[in-house]
């Protein structure tokens, strides 16, 4: 049982021997342990007021372009309301009550913003917004990056 060689899997052992763990087992098994850090509600609290900021720059710069970029003002304005609410919540001391406020605004009917273009837009990037920090929010990670939302 030695090492195989190819153009992809240099290097690497037991991908396609039998008897050794194919190397997705050792990829689900490094990305279990990093998901096992604890919550850190300082570090959400900043990257959604860096997200907040960043949104707020977003929407003065497609104002500045004008008409065309309406869609690009809908969605920083969006991202901007869908962040500032969950500052806004005070649910940030503990990871589940931060997802159950996630969820309490995805079961909102209806988002009041003013001065957007478009309400379907609108609620269609709250919602988009919404489900990525969910998802960053059960796999605790991505918070540390506020170079560029992912």
């Amino acid at each position: 049982m030695g090492v195989v060689q190819g153009p992809r899997t240099a290097g690497l052992t037991g991908i396609g021997t039998p008897g050794l763990p194919r190397a997705g087992a050792w990829i689900r098994k490094a990305a279990m342990s990093e998901a096992s850090k604890s919550w850190d509600s300082e570090l959400v609290s900043k990257w959604l007021e860096a997200r907040i900021q960043a949104a707020g720059r977003d929407q003065a710069a497609a104002d500045r372009r004008g008409y065309g970029s309406e869609e690009d003002y809908d969605k920083a304005a969006a991202e901007e309301w869908a962040c500032r609410r969950l500052k806004m919540s005070g649910s940030l001391e503990e990871q589940a009550t931060f997802a159950s406020a996630i969820k309490r605004l995805l079961d909102q009917d209806d988002y009041r913003i003013t001065g957007i273009h478009d309400d379907r837009r609108v609620e269609r990037h709250i919602r988009a917004t919404l489900r990525k920090i969910a998802k960053m929010t059960k796999a605790n990670e991505g918070f540390e990056n506020r170079l560029r939302y992912q």
